[in-house]
């Protein structure tokens, strides 16, 4: 992972959540690294790969829980969000849909058949894609969205 940095809204909203979380820590290598996440954001530079996997998990926890709409409205949401796709989960699953979205592309002018959804089980499901020619298998979990078969 290379360095990330953030700007404007996003860091303010990333910078108000590590506080969040460091206010509710007593000692220990964890307040240590939250300490240090601080001081990153405080100055605004780049984040190493260690404080972007730390501020990975606290985002995507404010994002999952409603916390960061709740508290900050749409647009915190949004500049969370934008923050979040820097960082390692959201660059992970960006990558995950275009990858899919590739796939998708292959169906391109076909004439869609069938489309039904499954599910696989908590927070899991697969998209089935059947056209006049290839139908595709697609996962979608926490993981990100992933093209499972591929048929011709």
């Amino acid at each position: 992972m290379t360095t990330v940095l953030l700007k404007g809204e996003e860091l303010e909203v990333a910078r108000a959540e590590v506080e969040a979380v460091r206010a509710a820590v007593r000692g220990g290598d964890y307040a240590d690294l939250l300490d240090d996440l601080l001081d990153v954001l405080a100055d605004g530079s780049e984040l190493e790969a260690r404080q972007a996997g730390e501020l990975d998990r606290l985002l995507t926890l404010a994002l999952q829980s409603g916390r960061v709409r709740a508290l900050y409205g749409p647009g915190g949401e949004q500049a969370a969000l934008r923050a979040f796709r820097k960082l390692p989960t959201g660059s992970e699953l960006s990558e995950s849909a275009a990858a899919v979205n590739d796939a998708l592309a292959a169906l391109d002018g076909r004439a869609i058949e069938r489309l039904s959804l499954t599910a696989v089980g908590p927070g899991s499901f697969t998209l089935a894609v059947a056209t006049d020619g290839p139908q595709l298998s697609i996962r979608l979990d926490r993981q990100g969205a992933r093209v499972t078969s591929v048929e011709a």
